[in-house]
């Protein structure tokens, strides 16, 4: 059994973020990361994802990322500049330790691993993030569809679509950055309840986030309220035109799928290949069953990342979970720093009133 003075669950971004923040402070981190390796989820996302940040605003604390700052790093990057940030850290970063649950103890949180690991803590941040627990939608029809159904956390790069008909489903970033890719060899739509939203990559020779810093909006707490509960897709020109095009092209939302056809808003039928499902992901916290952080539906019940009813527990890497940069590269070293304040304050306010 080890003790520590804060447990992190995750050794991706947010992990890492979180016990630098706690080293910098004084305190002893243990983190516990259920692969096999540095980097988190960024070895596993496809192959040509590329950052829609520049590097100046892709960096954790305490390591700026070592590209050229106007520069959109690579997926590859991103795995390498993860793995030095988790070798410069001064702090014990247990892999191949995947979290079974987490109960409350008498001196705060016992936290238990499969592989039998035990770590006392007197406070729990979860970073495990959502990479885990890709979302599934309940399409009508799905559970019937005879075709090959994918999430885009299944998908790595295109060639082994060449020539299938393929419906890419989601409006965001990753849904349109894979079915343009996809495009190049397959018949593709993408299919969304929404039109896409798109937001330039740069504006009057500046990167979108340049302006978002400027303006504020990238680190305020009404930042996310801006987007109207929608991701724009970033572009740089590419990704646009590629669709104005038809290549890939775009629809309203099927009505449903019937077998291996989806049936068209319009009642139009046609056979499809692959259904890919680019509908993001949900906290991975599922560890926490049993310490009642989480509501009826497995979410966590938080305010800006500390627990609303767990006293010791907080958050790092959710979405939105205080601006709009949460659960970016950029975003998480500043929730880190505020959820262990609140954590500290609050069980300093808790011991003076025991006293």
């Amino acid at each position: 059994m080890s003790i520590a003075d804060v447990a992190v669950i995750g050794g991706g971004q947010a992990g890492l973020a979180t016990a630098h923040v706690a080293r910098s402070r004084g305190l002893v981190p243990v983190v516990l990361d259920a692969s096999a390796g540095p980097g988190g989820s960024w070895p596993h996302y496809y192959d040509s994802l590329t950052l829609f940040s520049p590097a100046r605003f892709s960096s954790l604390p305490g390591l700026p990322f070592p590209v050229a700052p106007d520069r959109y790093p690579l997926r590859d990057e991103v795995v390498d500049y993860l793995t030095a940030y988790t070798a410069r850290l001064d702090a014990e970063v247990r892999f191949g330790q995947r979290v079974a649950r987490v109960t409350r103890s008498t001196g705060g949180f016992t936290v238990s691993t499969t592989l039998g690991t035990v770590v006392e803590a007197r406070v729990v941040v979860a970073a495990s993030g959502g990479f885990g627990a890709p979302y599934r939608p309940p399409l009508p029809g799905l559970d019937g569809f005879t075709g090959t159904v994918l999430h885009a956390a299944d998908y790595r790069e295109p060639m082994g679509f060449a020539g299938a008909r393929v419906v890419v489903v989601g409006g965001g970033n990753s849904a349109v950055q894979i079915a343009v890719e996809l495009a190049e060899v397959a018949r593709v739509t993408v299919s969304a309840r929404r039109p896409v939203r798109w937001q330039p990559q740069r504006y009057l020779g500046r990167d979108f986030h340049w302006w978002l810093a400027r303006a504020g909006v990238d680190t305020a707490w009404w930042g996310p309220r801006l987007a109207g509960g929608t991701v724009p897709v970033i572009d740089d020109g590419r990704y646009r035109a590629a669709v104005r095009a038809g290549r890939p092209d775009r629809r309203p939302s099927f009505a449903r799928l019937d077998g291996e056809v989806v049936v068209w808003a319009d009642g139009t039928r046609e056979r499809v290949d692959v259904l890919l499902l680019a509908t993001g992901y949900r906290p991975d916290v599922g560890y926490l069953a049993g310490a009642g952080g989480l509501d009826a539906t497995g979410a966590p019940l938080h305010r800006a990342g500390v627990s609303a009813t767990v006293p010791g527990l907080g958050y790092v890497g959710l979405e939105r979970q205080r601006s709009f940069a949460s659960a970016t590269l950029r975003g998480v070293g500043r929730d880190a720093a505020h959820v262990l304040s609140v954590l500290a304050r609050d069980r300093a306010a808790h011991a003076a009133a025991a006293r």
